[in-house]
């Protein structure tokens, strides 16, 4: 029981490991299939656990931990809150996962027993594995702004995570008056979609423009002195919104020391601002399943073999996506997507005796600014010392082309398109 860390799962729903009996059949030796366990169903579980019953021609059971049944992307959500598409397009069910072989169940992984190899359910049952893939994506670390609280954040909202903050966020935006400010404290790195904080503060700004105010100001209280497509950022926000976003690094704000949920208020060295929409996002860590599992760091993050995205703690668990720690790789649902791919040619070779080969990722991140003028920035990766390193860079240039901008637009929708059927089939 050495590996059943921090034991925090014991009173989660009532789970009692000692008295847990297995949700499926022991192997019985020389007949079952090897067993891959997946916990998570969002960008890079999901594409493993379809990947993994598709591939191995279901040589391979295949399990997938996701307590949602209907998934709502993170990604496209700034989509959403300029509207841009509804919400309904964001959600996506797994009939179709089911239908390619997976087991689909809708619980809480709340523990792992690594010793066992197990994963415990938050309804108390043990889910045996040969292979596991830990894909819980973040958790949000409130306290890392003082005065924010899961609480606060039904007043101030994070949106970070997707479904009812998302709209929580939008509802508020609809709700301002010309002449209302937007407050957004920014997160520190590293934090999931670099470049995501400053395309949402661009769907504001649109949002704003459409109602015909020109009284409203944004102002992004930032504790990074840089961020991803600043310059791109900063040459649009003059172009489509003069004079309506303020961005602040540290050396303007000289810190932030705090919020007020009560009054609106976020307060810095610098000055009180009063947001009528405050917009939090903290800092944040490893899903809560992998920080009980004892597979993150100091960081909060799991650190991984880039050869196989294989945890460094143990040999048996796979890490993809937000929750790891992917070298010069951003969190974004096209890394995580990439990963995922890589590791289920990993776990198929190791569980069938098929072939495998090096491991080549790949990124690309979209962020709309304005209706048809979208940026992007990307690269591809190969293991290098220790980590995944970027071998190839691009990004987009101040001065684009209307025509490009708008195909780049085209392109991401096209992407969103693939990577949700990628997923969810």
């Amino acid at each position: 029981m050495t590996n059943l860390t921090r034991r925090h799962f014991t009173s989660l729903a009532g789970a009692s490991l000692f008295s847990a009996s297995p949700l499926f059949a022991p192997r019985a030796f020389g007949q079952a299939k090897p067993k891959l366990v997946v916990i998570g169903g969002g960008p890079g579980g999901g594409t493993i656990a379809r990947y993994v019953a598709k591939d191995s021609a279901g040589a391979i059971d295949v399990t997938l931990i996701e307590p949602q049944k209907i998934f709502t992307t993170c990604f496209f959500s700034n989509i959403y809150v300029g509207g841009f598409r509804d919400f309904k397009s964001l959600t996506h069910t797994y009939d179709k996962v089911r239908k390619g072989g997976v087991k689909v169940v809708h619980d809480m992984a709340a523990a792992i027993d690594r010793d066992k190899k197990q994963v415990v359910l938050a309804g108390g049952q043990r889910i045996p594995y040969d292979k596991l893939v830990v894909a819980p994506g973040i958790d949000i670390k409130f306290d890392s702004v003082p005065g924010y609280s899961e609480a606060a954040a039904e007043i101030m909202p994070h949106a970070w995570k997707p479904g009812g903050q998302t709209q929580l966020l939008v509802k508020r935006l609809n709700a301002l008056k010309d002449g209302d400010t937007i407050v957004m404290i920014a997160p520190p790195n590293p934090y999931r979609c670099p470049p995501g904080p400053y395309e949402r503060v661009s769907m504001f700004a649109h949002v704003l423009k459409k109602k015909g105010y020109k009284k409203s100001k944004i102002i992004v209280l930032d504790p990074k002195t840089t961020f991803s497509k600043q310059a791109l950022f900063l040459e649009g926000w003059e172009k489509h919104y003069p004079g309506m976003v303020e961005w602040q690094d540290p050396k303007v704000h000289g810190g932030i020391k705090g919020v007020d949920p009560k009054t609106g208020e976020v307060k810095t060295d610098l000055a009180t601002y009063k947001g009528a929409l405050v917009n939090v996002i903290p800092a944040q860590m490893a899903g809560k399943v992998a920080r009980f599992a004892g597979l993150t760091d100091a960081s909060g993050f799991c650190p991984i073999d880039p050869e196989n995205m294989k945890s460094k703690v143990d040999p048996n668990i796979f890490v993809v996506g937000d929750a790891c720690i992917p070298g010069d790789m951003p969190k974004s649902a096209f890394s995580a997507n990439s990963q995922a791919k890589v590791a289920a040619m990993i776990i198929r070779a190791e569980l069938t005796q098929a072939r495998a080969f090096p491991a080549r990722y790949s990124n690309t991140c979209w962020s709309l600014i304005a209706p048809d003028d979208d940026v992007k920035v990307g690269g591809a990766y190969e293991p290098d010392d220790g980590k995944i390193k970027a071998t190839t860079s691009f990004v987009s240039q101040k001065g684009e082309t209307a025509d490009l901008r708008k195909q780049n637009y085209k392109e991401s929708i096209d992407w969103y398109n693939g990577i949700v059927a990628d997923i969810f089939g």
